[in-house]
Parts: C-alpha cells; sequence; structure tokens
C-alpha cells in the first residue's frame, strides 16, 4: 500500500479514542484529516482509494468518527468503513458551500473542513444513508433502461431535426414505430447521414423491451410490494420498481408526507417577515425517480387518465389560471402521487380512486 503523511504524528490504535476523521475521496487517493477530542491536528495524509488499502489503514484502530461526502466512491467506502468498525457520516454534498465555495479550496482543506463539521455536530451535514449492495444492483437496472432510453430520445430528436432542416416532415408516431415509420420518409440526400440510425434505434428497441422484461421480473419475483403501488392508473412496473428501490426502506419516514421533500418535489422556501414569494421545487433527491413521477402525472391529468381523487384535484388546481398553471398542477400531482405510493406501500390498503369524494359531504338543498 503506497500512503503518504505529511505530518509528524500517526493515529494509533491509543490515540483514536475520541477523535474525527474527515476524508476526500478521489479516484486515485484519499485525503484525511485526523482531529483530536480538543479540536487540534492529529494528522494529515492520503491513502489510495482502494478497499485494501482503507481496510488497512482503518480496521486496526479503534471506533473514530469518519466523515465524507456523498459520490461516486461513497456507496462502498462507507459500507467498508462501518465494516472496520468506525462512525461513518456521509454528508449531503448540497449541503456543504462551505466547502465548495472556500476561496482556498484543496483536498487538505476540504478533509479537515469535513472534520471540523463532523466534530462539532453531524446533523450540519444533513447525513445520507446508503443503500445496500443488492439494492444497488436493481437499482443500477433502472437506471441503465433510463439511459438506453434517453439515447434513443436523442437521436429521435435527431432525425426529426435533421429532416425538417431540409423542408421534409416525419410522420408523427410512437417512439418505439419511429424506426419503421420514419425510414420511407427521410430524403435521399439525407440516407447516407441518416440510415445507420435507424439500425441503432431498433437495437435499442430491443434493448429496451430486455429491460421492461427483468423490470417485470424482478417485481414479481424479488419486490411483491410493488402490486400495491401498480393499482394506481399511471403507474406500471418501472415506477413501482423504481420508487420501491429508491425509498428502499418506507419505516425511514415517518410520515407518508415528508416523500415527498425527500424527492425533491417540495417548493423551495425563501420567507422573510410578511414576504412569502413562491418558489421552484428543491429538486433534491433522485432524479430519475422525480422525473417518473411526473411522468405518471401527466397521464393522470391527460386525456387517457380515468377519473380519481388525484385527477380532480389536479384539475382544479389547474383551472385557477395564471403563469404556468398547469405545469405547476403536474409537479403538485407528482407530490401527492408519490404521498399516495408510500401510503399503500405501508398500510397495504387497496387503492380507492375516488376515496377523497365519497367521504365529501353531500350538498343539502333547502326548499322555503
Amino acid at each position: 500500500m503506497s500512503q503518504h503523511i505529511t505530518s509528524a504524528t500517526r493515529m494509533t490504535r491509543g490515540q483514536s479514542e475520541g477523535q474525527t476523521v474527515g476524508l476526500d475521496v478521489g479516484d486515485r487517493y484519499t485525503h484525511l484529516c485526523v482531529l483530536g477530542a480538543a479540536g487540534e491536528v492529529v494528522e494529515e495524509g492520503r491513502v489510495r482509494s482502494t478497499p485494501e488499502a482503507i481496510r488497512q489503514r482503518f480496521a486496526p484502530l479503534p471506533r473514530a468518527r469518519v466523515v465524507l461526502e456523498t459520490g461516486t466512491h461513497s456507496p462502498w467506502l462507507s459500507a467498508l468503513l462501518a465494516e472496520c468498525g468506525q462512525e461513518v457520516v456521509v454528508a449531503n454534498a448540497r449541503r456543504l458551500r462551505l466547502i465548495a465555495e472556500h476561496d482556498a479550496k484543496s483536498d487538505r482543506t476540504d478533509a479537515e473542513t469535513l472534520a471540523r463539521l463532523g466534530r462539532v455536530d453531524p446533523a450540519l451535514l444533513a447525513p445520507i444513508h446508503h443503500r445496500t449492495r443488492a439494492t444497488q444492483a436493481d437499482l443500477a437496472l433502472v437506471r441503465t433502461r433510463d439511459a438506453v432510453v434517453r439515447v434513443r430520445t436523442l437521436l429521435v430528436n435527431h432525425v426529426r431535426g435533421a429532416v425538417k432542416a431540409v423542408g421534409a416532415r416525419v410522420p408523427a408516431c410512437s417512439t418505439p414505430a419511429f424506426a419503421r415509420r420514419a425510414r420511407p420518409a427521410v430524403p435521399e440526400e439525407l440516407a447516407p447521414a441518416l440510415g445507420a440510425v435507424f439500425g441503432l434505434l431498433e437495437e435499442l428497441n430491443r434493448v429496451i423491451r430486455g429491460y421492461d422484461h427483468a423490470v417485470a421480473t424482478r417485481c414479481v419475483g424479488a419486490y411483491p410490494e410493488t402490486a400495491r403501488l401498480t393499482q394506481v392508473a399511471g403507474v406500471g412496473p418501472l415506477t413501482a420498481l423504481a420508487y420501491v428501490l429508491t425509498l428502499e426502506d418506507p419505516a425511514r419516514f415517518p410520515r407518508s408526507r415528508a416523500v415527498g421533500a425527500y424527492l425533491g418535489l417540495r417548493p423551495k422556501q425563501a420567507s422573510s417577515g410578511a414576504r412569502t414569494p413562491q418558489l421552484r421545487i428543491t429538486k433534491a433527491g433522485d432524479g430519475m425517480m422525480r422525473r417518473l413521477l411526473v411522468g405518471s402525472a401527466h397521464y393522470i391529468l391527460g386525456p387517457f387518465g380515468p377519473d380519481c381523487d388525484l385527477r380532480r384535484w389536479g384539475t382544479q388546481l389547474a383551472a385557477r389560471g395564471g403563469k404556468n398553471a398547469k405545469k405547476r398542477a403536474v409537479v403538485a400531482v407528482a407530490r401527492k402521487l408519490a404521498v399516495l405510493l408510500h401510503r399503500l406501500w405501508t398500510t397495504g390498503e387497496p387503492y380507492e380512486p375516488l376515496r377523497r369524494a365519497r367521504r365529501a359531504p353531500a350538498l343539502v338543498i333547502t326548499t322555503a
């Protein structure tokens, strides 16, 4: 193991009690800063960012608080440090403007800042919980499908734009049928440039169908709770599986309402005195899950969405008018949908599309 220590003092088994370690993780090296119980710098150095080097460095040591930021390496690194008996705090990188905006930013200073924040109060770091390896593997299936779909969309938009630029037009059709329907509409002069794209689109369609089959199989075999979520019109196996994998443990949320904020569907707040401006949503949390929920909300409010409480509520919200009323209604329905899915998951109750409408008091008309 190659390791470079910059201080004269090295953390030993007897010294690490009550210490806090800040880690600035890089692809090749992880810089560390160790603070003593009184806040003094005990050690500064670096270690290779490999499981073997990290285990050799931290396994022999007594329990200490180790702080690192969320990132590409934080899932495996936090799990490994926990196996080594360390108290691990994974800081939410979105909350660490103190590091991102530091006027003397370096790996060494970032590690020290993490250590000092973790020593004072870990709650300041808005610590996050990484998913298990099994959940990460299944979520990788969903994310890979999402990436392939976005590549297909990029190619479809490219073909439409190229054809439109020469005065022609591709017929309207669904994305899976695009390769078959659009090929005859491509002008002859564009055939050398666009001909190979249709072969790629057909292959992508085949790959996406394979992922859809794998998603449906995982829902039935490993995640039967997704059946509770697909009761809601507009929520298919993909959205249900992504939801279950993203939240992983519904008991993490004491109230179903907290799920909307966790997925970044809550509006930002900047209240000051009597001034409460309307702001955009936070967009915190998982972006793919948020897109899937917004897509389901579009279906619920669209022409094919069945009558339900969500549709009625969203339609009334959109009817209030104002700038971007329809967009705000879609996001609001997505937030309510996230809350509803958590409720169905935790209670196991059957979904009632018009539950609120049935409980509404009947209008009583009296005559003089």
